[in-house]
């Protein structure tokens, strides 16, 4: 047994030591081949119109409350308003019950589009299976989702996550690939369609598509919306100069039901987690609305309900890579401390098109006058994980800072999706899964400990 203790602390001083002389990270030698980068032609199947007349398309749910008892369903009709309500029920061939909800339509440019319905369904029961009809006579279709079970410490579950998919073969792939996972709902770290990379009059169309491709899982299981650059579509040059629009239109979040003042940054409670999703291009800075209300969430939050404290951002607040290297330095100046004092487990980003996850650091101490320069290991800190690797039409981004940084623990230029497991109160499982020639190949894994019970394992707690 003095042994084995012995060979133990060795290892641990070599690895410790690793992480300061900068030689722990892995700089993954995966070459990905080249696929095409350029978005699916519009007349691929998987962008199909659903048949007959008015048929709802671009079918797609989020939660729509806190808790998860409540969800939010929405669609687009092409060509009328036509019914907004919801069918629904716990048996496919008794949609007992109906709710209503709203219809709007906007212009951007020379586009015009369909009529975008959004339906808020509430008072549902934990872990429950229910089907869903939208739309009337032949044209109507039919889908389904599953809430989550009741939010307790040690109630497991599985989480994707995806980031910067953009409608490419490669986006093709990385959806495909997250279908086989598992998992029970995806948390989204921004840039959906990348329509603002078309020509002006082909944006909103390239909206449409992608909520025709995405609908193969969001029909069924809720994403978790965040925005990034893309969304933005500010183009003054041909009279767009509201930010967001065709986002805000389209994709609507329970903003309201964690007290937020936009629907672009707002929290959820799901099984053992406390979700908060901050919006990267929406000012932060001390007594703005964004910084007051993560203030007065992250005191919100309970631990021993959702031990697990999960942020999704779009710009990476740590990333080793070259592109829009420190973009995220802004926020990460403002809101790190409070991340550390929360003992935050991760941090999940997008923007650059690669992936990368860190070791727990952090650079709170930062002093331009002469104090700390460089983050330093932290066990309260989170981990960082940056996953814009989608597969959208820009490409990878494969320029890494080197040598690599000693908060980098593991980078790989390639597509792919994660998934996050959660066992119970202390452990998680987080997979990496990259695109491999069309296999699915988990290429970074890690078990996460809770930072909230890893503090304070030494308390003791009832029953536990």
């Amino acid at each position: 047994m003095q042994t084995m203790l012995l060979k133990f602390v060795l290892a641990s001083f070599v690895w410790l030591s690793s992480i300061r002389d900068g030689s722990a990270g892995i700089t993954s030698s995966f070459v990905r081949p080249k696929w095409p980068s350029e978005d699916m032609p519009v007349d691929h199947e998987v962008f199909a119109i659903p048949k007959g007349y008015n048929a709802p398309q671009q079918v797609h749910i989020t939660q729509g409350d806190y808790d998860g008892k409540a969800v939010i369903i929405s669609w687009v009709t092409p060509d009328e308003a036509g019914p907004s309500h919801v069918q629904y029920g716990t048996s496919k061939d008794r949609l007992q019950t109906s709710k209503e909800g709203t219809v709007a339509n906007y212009t951007f440019y020379y586009y015009k589009s369909g009529y975008i319905h959004h339906c808020l369904i509430e008072g549902l029961a934990y872990n429950t299976k229910y089907y869903y009809r939208i739309g009337s006579g032949d044209s109507a279709r039919d889908f389904w989702f599953q809430t989550p079970p009741t939010i307790g410490p040690d109630t497991p579950y599985k989480f994707g996550i995806i980031g910067d998919l953009g409608q490419t073969f490669n986006s093709l792939s990385t959806l495909e690939h997250y279908l086989e996972s598992g998992g029970q709902a995806v948390l989204y770290v921004g840039d959906l369609s990348y329509s603002d990379e078309h020509e002006f009059e082909d944006v909103g169309l390239r909206w449409d598509t992608w909520g025709r491709f995405a609908e193969k899982s969001a029909a069924y299981q809720p994403w978790f919306w965040n925005v990034g650059n893309h969304e933005v579509e500010f183009m003054p040059e041909v009279g767009e100069i509201v930010p967001f629009k065709n986002y805000l239109y389209r994709y609507t979040t329970p903003y309201l039901a964690s007290n937020s003042s936009s629907p672009l940054w707002y929290a959820v409670r799901r099984a053992s987690a406390h979700i908060i999703v901050l919006s990267s291009y929406s000012a932060f800075v001390k007594y703005t609305p964004q910084y007051v209300w993560l203030k007065k969430e992250l005191a919100r939050v309970d631990r021993e309900k959702t031990p697990w404290l999960f942020v999704i951002v779009h710009k990476p607040l740590y990333s080793s890579n070259v592109a829009h290297y420190m973009e995220g330095e802004a926020m990460r100046s403002v809101f790190e401390s409070w991340f550390v004092q929360y003992k935050v487990d991760a941090i999940f980003a997008g923007h650059v098109h690669a992936y990368e996850r860190s070791y727990r650091y952090s650079n709170i101490d930062y002093n331009i006058t002469g104090g700390r320069r460089y983050p330093v290991p932290d066990k309260s800190a989170p981990i960082y994980v940056t996953i814009g690797d989608g597969g959208n039409l820009e490409g990878l981004a494969s320029s890494y800072l080197d040598p690599q940084p000693e908060y980098s623990a593991f980078r790989e230029a390639s597509y792919g999706h994660a998934t996050l497991e959660i066992k119970n109160r202390t452990h998680a499982v987080y997979n990496w899964y990259r695109n491999d020639d069309g296999n699915r190949v988990a290429a970074d894994s890690l078990v996460l400990l809770n930072q909230y019970w890893e503090s304070n394992k030494g308390k003791e707690s009832a029953g536990y």
